[in-house]
């Protein structure tokens, strides 16, 4: 299964990920529903999912949006 990230500013998207990725983020963030697909992310978040065990591509494909900004918001389309 392919799960496909978007930049919500720019509307961008940002790459694909797997099932394992995705179910990494659900666990470690924040959700404000339970149909919620978007994540609020900023460098002290990285640094965090990095230390419970992210997914090193994973990580590092945010790191390389979020680049100099203070902070961004991924949305995932795909299936859980």
């Amino acid at each position: 299964m392919t799960i496909t990230l978007y930049d919500n500013e720019t509307g961008d998207e940002l790459g694909t990920i797997g099932r394992d990725q995705l179910n990494f983020l659900v666990e470690q963030l924040e959700e404000e529903t339970s149909e919620d697909q978007d994540y609020w992310l900023r460098a002290e978040t990285l640094d965090l999912l990095e230390e419970r065990g992210g997914d090193r591509a994973l990580i590092a494909l945010l790191r390389k949006v979020l680049g100099d900004r203070e902070g961004f918001e991924i949305r995932w389309e795909g299936e859980e």
